[in-house]
Order: structure tokens, then C-alpha cells, then sequence
């Protein structure tokens, strides 16, 4: 038999550690630095910016200039999209994500970026209208259901709660009653619909296009 036929590809070459080492003493005197992330170096999935700051300072940063929309999603069962969308509404700066059903979800996707972004749970989607009616704001629902308005012919309102509803089923019924409107991403292909996650991504970032230079 030919070798080449059994022995396995070399797998790629190692990159670099992310992130950076220790940091060169003296250290610099800035209340918003970690002394241990000083010492030992900070190899978190954070920005430049951030480098050795604790969680706190980075909060605390991030709360000044969070925006004025919030992301909601039903967990009824196990999902491993919601990791995926808590990364995407840190990448986003999205003022709250909130969690709709079960407590416990799968955090691996998050990538650690739960820790950074405020995370609420509502037991049903009732606690989750009542929340949303106390601070005026309108649940806009994304779904390809029927009589979903396509997105890229709709506003969203600057402050609202984007609710999502779990891969497969989508938004449960009771889900959309409590909806203002439903909106859904234009496909061209032949799948029935976008992966969970892929779809929160693009609905968060159409809020950014048309809202974020006139939110900070």
C-alpha cells in the first residue's frame, strides 16, 4: 500500500498565542488595570483597547455607550445557538439579551462574552411582555412566518427588544401575539430557512446600520 494512502496531512502549522504576555514593569498606574492580568499577560478574547483591564473597568467602559435595543430569545429546549447570539449582542453593544424559558443554556458559543454584557431571564414570554411594556418598548419579532414583513423594506425602532425564537420551531405562538411585527430576512436559495444565530447577526446589524451613528 502506498504510504501516502495511510499516513495522515500534517495539520497546520501553530499560529501565535492570542493575546499578549506580561506586561513590562513599571506598570502603568491605571485603577482600570487588573494587577493579575499585569503579571501573568491577558490572553482573553477581548479588544486592544481592553488589554489588562478587569471585567469590571470593561463594564463599566462598555455601559457608557451600549445601545438602545435589546435581543430576546426563547429557550424552550437545548440550543446551541444562544451562546452564538449572546457573542453577536456583545459584538453589537446591544444594551440587554434576555432569556426567555429555561435558565440554563449552553455558554460555549458565547465565547466567554456573557461575562460583559447584561443577561436577563424571563420564565415566559408573558414576563418577558410585561418587562418590555414597563420601559415603552416594542417587541419586534423575527420570523419567516406568513405575513412577516421583509426587513430590508422595514425600520426598526431605535429602542425595541429584536425577539428571536428557537432553531427549527421558530417563534412559538404565544411568542407572536406579543409582537408589534414580525420581520423576516429576504432569501434567494432553496433552504427553508437561516441558521438561528446567522439570522439574530444580520437583523442586529440592520439596527447598526440604521441606527448607530445617531446612538452614542
Amino acid at each position: 500500500m502506498n504510504p501516502s494512502e495511510t499516513e495522515p496531512e500534517p495539520g497546520p502549522e501553530p499560529g501565535p498565542e492570542p493575546g499578549v504576555g506580561p506586561h513590562p514593569e513599571p506598570w502603568p498606574d491605571d485603577p482600570r488595570l487588573d494587577p493579575a492580568l499585569l503579571a501573568e499577560g491577558d490572553r482573553r478574547n477581548v479588544v486592544d483597547r481592553f488589554r489588562y483591564w478587569s471585567m469590571e473597568a470593561i463594564v463599566a467602559d462598555l455601559d457608557q455607550s451600549r445601545h438602545p435595543f435589546h435581543v430576546a430569545t426563547e429557550n424552550w429546549v437545548k440550543d446551541l445557538n444562544l451562546g452564538s447570539i449572546v457573542r453577536s449582542a456583545n459584538a453589537f453593544a446591544v444594551a440587554g439579551v434576555h432569556i426567555v424559558g429555561q435558565k440554563r443554556w449552553n455558554r460555549r458559543g458565547a465565547m466567554v462574552t456573557d461575562r460583559y454584557q447584561h443577561l436577563h431571564h424571563h420564565p415566559d414570554v408573558a414576563s418577558l411582555a410585561l418587562w418590555a411594556e414597563a420601559g415603552n418598548l416594542p417587541i419586534i419579532g423575527v420570523d419567516n412566518i406568513p405575513g412577516a414583513i421583509p426587513i430590508e423594506t422595514r425600520g426598526l425602532p431605535r429602542e425595541c427588544v429584536l425577539l428571536f425564537g428557537q432553531e427549527g420551531p421558530g417563534l412559538s405562538p404565544e411568542a407572536q401575539r406579543v409582537c408589534r411585527e414580525v420581520v423576516e430576512i429576504t432569501q434567494f436559495g432553496s433552504t427553508r430557512s437561516i441558521n438561528a444565530s446567522a439570522a439574530a447577526a444580520i437583523v442586529m446589524h440592520s439596527w447598526i446600520r440604521q441606527h448607530a451613528l445617531n446612538s452614542t
